[in-house]
Parts: structure tokens; sequence; C-alpha cells
């Protein structure tokens, strides 16, 4: 069976989002892409205070300047679909109230005839979190653990109740539940969230770096999940940040995911040989100058990566 192919929806600043998201979704439907994502920055610090994934110097990317609010893209993409996945890859989870984001999900869920997936993890930006957040940077992993027990007690039967260090649900009714159980998946990289990955996730969310260090990550998650006796297979999402490019990058400095189509196709080739991947999430909109170019381009990566047997 063939790898499943998401697509990543319009939400930076070259974007008019009300008119390119429904656009894009549909057409990437209609192409065959069987899941629709979106990803969270909620601020560009000018000037940078710290370098982007925590990497001292490293810039931001010029195209965070300005995110579209992941769950209202959503929205606008489930309005004009009617058979994709719509996922999160990632919401970055101290950024939300935790009653707030498990109820907006499964209103958005029971919208959608039961197509959400949560993918979430905890963040890296110190100036994210000094502007938005509800806990300090250093409790990021026990509110990612307050919301999964949140979300889990919201979606599940009446009459909810809870108590946690952020949140308390006097028992209540609290509607509308999710069409069907949402699937959760985890970005992990550390020890301890690796082991939230295997203990609590339906699945896993790494990015594409280099197919050794997928497989290698692949592996140690694996092992964990051994270990610590899960029996349940894992899902495995993998985040593709794509640098496309009309014309083939020349030169022996190439990285992964970087140059045209047929570039791209490659490297996919090259990490769908890792037994256990179920999913590519592919995001193109960092280099492309409109809606029409990704409309164009992510169809023809699909029909690319279909016939090299993707």
């Amino acid at each position: 069976m063939s790898i499943k192919l998401g697509l990543a929806l319009p939400q930076t600043k070259q974007f008019t989002i009300g008119r390119d998201v429904p656009a894009v979704a549909r057409s990437a439907e209609e192409t065959g892409y069987e899941s629709l994502w979106v990803f969270e920055r909620v601020l560009f610090p000018e000037p940078m205070t710290e370098g982007f994934a925590g990497i001292p110097g490293l810039p931001w990317p010029e195209h965070y300047r300005s995110v579209a609010d992941p769950l209202v893209t959503l929205a606008l993409a489930a309005s004009a679909t009617r058979r994709a996945r719509l996922g999160t890859s990632v919401l970055v989870a101290p950024l939300h109230i935790p009653f707030q984001l498990a109820r907006a999900l499964a209103s958005l869920d029971r919208a959608s005839g039961g197509r959400v997936v949560l993918g979430t993890g905890t963040g890296w930006s110190h100036d994210e979190y000094a502007a938005s957040s509800v806990a300090p940077f250093e409790r990021r992993g026990a509110v990612l653990d307050e919301l999964l027990d949140v979300c889990a007690a919201v979606w599940g039967p009446d009459p909810v109740s809870y108590e946690g260090e952020l949140t308390t649900i006097a028992p209540s009714e609290v509607g509308p539940k999710p069409a069907r159980p949402i699937p959760v998946y985890l970005a992990a990289f550390s020890p301890r969230a690796s082991r939230r990955v295997v203990d609590r996730a339906d699945g896993w969310m790494p990015v594409a770096m280099g197919a050794e260090q997928l497989a290698e990550g692949w592996r140690r998650l694996q092992d964990l999940a051994a270990e610590r006796g899960r029996e349940r297979p894992l899902d495995v999402c993998v985040r593709v940040n794509a640098y496309y490019s009309a014309a083939p990058y020349e030169g022996d400095d190439r990285k992964p995911f970087q140059g045209s189509v047929d570039q791209l196709v490659e490297d996919l080739v090259a990490h769908a040989r890792i037994e256990g991947i179920t999913e590519f999430l592919i995001d193109l909109q960092a280099t492309v100058r409109d809606a029409q170019e990704l409309t164009d381009v992510a169809a023809e990566f699909y029909a690319a990566a279909r016939a090299a047997g993707v």
C-alpha cells in the first residue's frame, strides 16, 4: 500500500487566506492528497532575540513574518472539502488554554465529519512563550501533559470533570463531542518527549532532515516502545519542509528537499524506504509565489511521487 501524502495549507504572508485556503484545499483533495495540514507561529521577533528552532544565530524564515491562525485556516479548509483529514503540525500546546482548545478541536471534528488530527508539541521559542503562553517555558512538558488529559476528558463521556494545575472542570456536560476519537500525534526529540509519544500518542511527527537521521530516530522510538510494552503500532507522519525551485539545484551542497520537483521526489523516495512510515506531509509554501503556483507544484509533485512508487 502506498504511503499517504498530505499537503500544508497556505498560511504565510504571500497568500490571501480567505480566498486561497479554500481554493488550495479543494484542489489538493481533487489531486489526491489525503490530508491537509497547518502549522503554528504567533509572532516574528524583530530584532531577532533567539535563533530559529533555538539554534543560536540561525535567522527565522522570512515567510514566518505573518502566519494565519491554524484553527481558522483548518475551518476554511473543512468548508471546502469532504474527505481529506485536517491536521495540525504542530500546535504549540502551552500557547493555548487547554479547555478552550479541546472544545474548539471537538467542534471542528464534529463539523467536518470526523476528520481532525491533533499534532502537538511544546515548541521552542521563548519569545512566543513570553507573549502568549499559559505557563513559563520551564513548565512546557507539564502543560502538554495537562492538555492531553483535558482533551481526553472533554472528548469523553459526560459528565466531564477534571482537576489539574491549570484547569478545573466541575462536573459538567461539555459539547459538542468529536465525531470519532481524534488521533493525537506528538513531535518528540528528547528522551522525555519520546516516552510521552510511546505512552500517550497515536502517532509520531518527526521532521525530515535526512533519511539516515530519520531512520535512526525511528529505530530508537521503536526500541523504546518495545521496552515500555506498547503493543499497538504508532503512525509515523513525517513533515517535509520543501524548498522548491523551478530549476534543479546545482552543487554538492544541496540539502534534503531542496530543488526541483524531481529532486524533491528523489529525496522523498529515499525517506520512503524507511519501513513504518505511514504518511508524508509536504509543505511547499516557503518558496512559491502565490496560491496558483502552490496548486500547480503540489499537483506536479503528487503525480511524480506516485509515479516513483511512493
